[in-house]
């Protein structure tokens, strides 16, 4: 068995363990600081639609020498207007000019092929208008609204409301930040990025429904029992589904570096670069959320039910008691499987001050 194997485990198992949950401050802190980077990102910079929402030409020129940069110049001296421009991997470039209508559109090809050097007819030009990418955005905050509703109705009654709504904020805040990393480099956002937006949300379901999965389990007939309190057991099936989380996540996010950094930045492939940016981000802020955000949130709101308050005082006296005695209530090895070795020792400090 691999080293990895051997450490799934020992995790699955309970025999190590990471306190996950009393860290949740950590990890909130640090969400709540990427997320906030995110939006000041886009409301300074705000976000680069692509000539797909905002209307205009796309001009698709043969194999030319002029540079990136001469190119824009020329395409923006001809048009009056800013212009993207990306060299296509066949050593092509595509020029992006928002704002023109068909008669413009012409007269700028025409000012092109001169300044490129190249015949007119093997300067593919197509015209988009405003109104058919408003249509795409309106189509895709219906189905990602749709999306949510039906995926807090599922989790509700799958598992519990409480499960439903962490979700939905771990969903919400690896949108968040694939926008705001968007807003940070400068990528357009296109058709292929709404694609991308709306395929992350799945993936980053994912492993929140694994984890929620081994926490009804364990947590089954909670109240039954005076040995460990949700927030104990919560860590626990975080710890006992790490190693698979971080397999899938691993192998979903190997195929689509290769369409970011090879496909995207090696061969110049604008729509690659749309797609495979989106998924890269969300899945690795899917996976985050997952282990450091939903979970610990489930624990928090489950912990503020009167039943499991309850029960964690019961707990806690019971180990207070056991401690004033010079008894563990918990043996080592079990407490360090459930909360963590430096949990346990944090654990037993807090009992023995009360």
């Amino acid at each position: 068995m691999s080293k990895l194997g051997d450490l799934g485990a020992r995790l699955h198992r309970g025999e190590v363990g990471y306190d996950f949950i009393g860290n949740r401050k950590i990890w909130y802190g640090l969400s709540v600081l990427i997320t906030i980077t995110a939006i000041v990102a886009l409301a300074v910079r705000g976000i680069n639609m692509g000539i797909e929402f905002q209307g205009g030409a796309v001009f698709t020129t043969p194999k030319t020498d002029v540079s990136v940069s001469q190119a824009q110049e020329y395409a923006e001296e001809a048009s009056g207007h800013d212009a993207i421009v990306q060299q296509l991997g066949n050593g092509s470039l595509r020029i992006q000019v928002a704002a023109l209508d068909t008669e413009k559109s012409d007269q700028v090809r025409s000012d092109l092929a001169k300044d490129l050097g190249v015949p007119e007819e093997k300067i593919a030009a197509e015209l988009v208008g405003p109104s058919w990418g408003e249509q795409i955005a309106n189509k895709a905050w219906t189905g990602l609204g749709v999306f949510m509703v039906l995926v807090v109705i599922y989790l509700a009654i799958a598992f519990e409301w409480r499960m439903a709504v962490a979700a939905l904020i771990a969903l919400i805040h690896d949108l968040t930040i694939t926008v705001g990393v968007y807003s940070l480099v400068g990528f357009e956002v296109t058709v292929g990025t709404v694609i991308g937006l709306l395929t992350i949300l799945g993936y980053s379901l994912y492993d929140t429904v694994v984890v929620f999965d081994s926490l009804k389990e364990s947590t089954k007939d909670i109240t039954k029992q005076t040995r460990f309190t949700y927030s104990e057991l919560a860590n626990r099936s975080i710890n006992g589904t790490l190693v698979r989380s971080i397999n899938t996540t691993v192998v979903a996010l190997l195929p689509v570096a290769g369409l970011l950094f090879i496909g995207g930045g090696v061969l110049g492939a604008g729509m690659l670069n749309d797609i495979s940016l989106s998924l890269f981000v969300g899945l690795a802020a899917g996976a985050y959320s997952s282990i450091f955000i939903a979970t610990p949130l489930v624990a928090d709101l489950k912990e503020r039910e009167p039943a499991v308050k309850a029960l964690r005082k019961r707990i806690l006296a019971k180990r207070a008691s056991a401690a004033a005695r010079g008894e563990d209530v918990l043996d080592e090895a079990a407490e360090a499987a459930v909360v963590g070795p430096r949990g346990a020792r944090r654990g037993r400090a807090e009992e023995n001050q009360r």
